[in-house]
C-alpha cells in the first residue's frame, strides 16, 4: 500500500470500475480499493435468493423459487445502449471477451393507460396504435429527416439551423401533436423530463440517431443486457485494469483522504498511507463533499409470469412518460428472468423506479406496478440522490453522482465521460485502446 499512484479509485461501483478502466488503459498507474468484502457497491448483484430477503428483512423464500443460487438479482438494473457508449467502451477496451450479452426482447410506452411499442422505423410508425392516421404520416416524415440528417450538411436540416433551433421548433414544424411528442422524448431519445425541448434540437437527433441506430444492430430492441446480470460487468473492467497493471484491494477500510494545501495527496488506511495526485469515488466515501439534491424510489418485483401485452416477452422495458400520469418525472419498468441466468426457471425480476416526489414514493411508482399483473414478492426501496459539490479540479477528488431511476446506462456513461474529461483535462480516446488485449487473461 505504501507506494505511490497516479489514481487511487475508491469503491467498485460499476462507474468507479470503468474509470479505474479508462484511467489504466490511458497509461495511469491506478490503485483501486473498496471497503466491502464484494465488487458492485451500490450496483451489485445479489445472489443466492435467500440473501436478498434478508437483505429486506422478509422471511426466507419457499422451495417455489427453485434454487436460490439460480438467483442473481441486480439492485440497480440497467440496459445496455447496443450503440451507446457503455458498449463502445466494453468493444474497445476489450472487455467484452468476459461477457456475454442478450438482446433486450421489446421496447414500450405507456400512453392512455396501456402500453404500445415503441415505433422506431417508418414501417412501424404506420403500424402503431399510438397515432392516428394523419399524426402517423408527419412521425414517418420526421423520423426520415432524423435519418437523413447530416450535422455537417446543411442541405439535410430542413432550413432549421439544429444548434441554434429548439427540438419544440423541430416538432412544430413537423405538426407532431403533444403525444407525440411525448413518447419521441422520452422512450427514444430518452430524456427524463421536458427541459430539451428548449435547448439545441441536434442533442435530441442525436439521441433518436443513437437509438435507431442501436436498434438496427439487433432488431428486437435497442438494449442489451449481460447474463448473469450486471454484477459481471464491474468484474469485467476490474480484470481490464489489471492487466493493464491496475491494483485492486477489497475489504480494506478507508480511514481518511490525506490532503496538503487543499489537494489530496494519498489515502490512509489504518497506519499505511498510499500517495496518489487524484482520487476518484462514489458519494458514500466523501459525505461531505456531496449534496442530496433528491430521491429514488425502486420497487424489485418477484413473478412467475411475463408482463401482459408486451408478447410474452422475457425481457422488456416500459417508459411511462410523466405527463401521462400527472407527473414530473417518467416511471422506468425493466424486465429479465431466467433466461438472462438471473432467476430460477420459469421466473422474472421486474424493476419499477422513479424520481421521487412527494412523501409517499410506494404511491408514486404504482402506474408502473399496475403493469405488471400480480406479483410474488416485492422489495420497496428510497435512496437519496447525491451530486458532489464542486467539480473536483481544485482537491483533485473527482466525485461520481448516485445512480438515477433510468433502466438504461446513458445518464450512467455521460458522469463517467465527464468525470474522465474533468480529471485528465481531455477527452477519452477511444482509439488508443489496444482492441485485443492478448492472452494475458484467458
Amino acid at each position: 500500500m505504501d507506494e505511490e499512484y497516479d489514481a487511487i479509485v475508491l469503491g467498485t461501483g460499476l462507474k468507479e470500475c470503468i474509470l479505474s478502466g479508462m484511467l489504466s488503459v490511458s497509461g495511469k498507474k491506478v490503485l483501486h480499493i473498496d471497503r466491502n468484502k464484494y465488487y458492485g457497491g451500490e450496483s451489485a448483484s445479489i445472489t443466492p435468493l435467500e440473501e436478498l430477503f434478508t437483505r429486506f428483512g422478509a422471511p426466507a423464500p419457499d422451495e417455489t423459487y427453485g434454487r436460490g443460487r439460480d438467483w442473481n438479482v441486480d439492485l440497480i438494473p440497467k440496459f445496455l445502449m447496443a450503440n451507446g457508449q457503455l458498449v463502445k467502451l466494453l468493444i474497445h477496451t476489450g472487455v467484452t471477451r468476459y461477457l456475454e450479452f442478450k438482446s433486450v426482447e421489446g421496447s414500450y410506452v405507456y400512453k392512455g393507460g396501456k402500453i404500445s411499442k415503441v415505433p422506431v422505423d417508418e414501417k412501424e410508425a404506420l403500424g402503431s396504435d399510438l397515432m392516428g392516421v394523419f399524426e402517423k404520416r408527419r412521425f414517418k416524415n420526421f423520423l426520415i429527416y432524423v435519418q437523413d440528417f447530416r450535422e455537417d450538411d446543411p442541405k439535410t436540416w430542413k432550413d432549421m439551423d439544429p444548434f441554434t433551433t429548439n427540438m419544440q421548433q423541430v416538432y412544430d414544424k413537423f405538426g407532431l401533436e403533444k403525444n407525440t411528442q411525448d413518447f419521441t422524448g422520452h422512450a427514444l431519445a430518452l430524456y427524463r423530463d421536458d427541459d430539451y425541448l428548449n435547448q439545441p434540437a441536434v442533442q435530441t437527433v442525436r439521441r433518436i440517431k443513437l437509438y435507431s441506430d442501436s436498434l438496427a444492430r439487433y432488431g428486437k430492441s435497442p438494449y442489451l443486457y449481460p447474463m448473469y446480470g450486471l454484477g459481471e460487468l464491474p468484474q469485467g473492467f476490474a480484470r481490464l485494469s489489471a492487466i493493464y497493471g491496475g491494483t485492486y484491494m477489497l475489504d480494506k477500510p478507508v480511514d481518511e483522504i490525506v490532503l496538503e494545501n487543499g489537494k489530496v495527496m494519498g489515502v490512509r488506511s489504518g497506519d499505511e498511507i498510499a500517495k496518489c495526485k487524484q482520487v476518484y469515488c462514489d458519494p458514500s466515501y466523501v459525505p461531505e463533499r456531496v449534496k442530496k439534491v433528491g430521491q429514488v424510489v425502486r420497487c424489485i418485483c418477484l413473478l412467475d409470469h411475463p408482463i401482459a401485452n408486451t408478447k410474452d416477452a422475457l425481457s422488456t422495458q416500459i417508459i411511462i412518460p410523466q405527463k401521462q400520469v400527472g407527473r414530473k418525472s417518467d416511471i422506468y419498468v425493466s424486465l429479465v428472468s431466467y433466461t438472462h441466468q438471473v432467476a430460477a426457471k420459469g421466473w422474472f425480476i421486474a424493476m419499477v423506479s422513479t424520481t421521487v416526489e412527494t412523501n409517499t414514493p410506494e404511491l408514486e411508482i404504482k402506474p408502473g406496478i399496475d403493469l405488471l399483473g400480480p406479483v410474488k414478492q416485492k422489495f420497496v426501496w428510497v435512496s437519496d440522490y447525491y451530486e458532489p459539490t464542486d467539480d473536483g479540479t481544485q482537491t483533485q477528488i473527482f466525485i461520481s453522482t448516485s445512480y438515477d431511476a433510468t433502466t438504461h446506462f446513458e445518464t450512467t456513461c455521460l458522469d463517467v465521460l465527464d468525470i474522465f474529461r474533468r480529471g485528465t483535462g481531455e477527452d477519452f480516446d477511444f482509439s488508443k485502446v489496444k482492441h485485443d488485449l492478448g492472452d494475458e487473461d484467458q
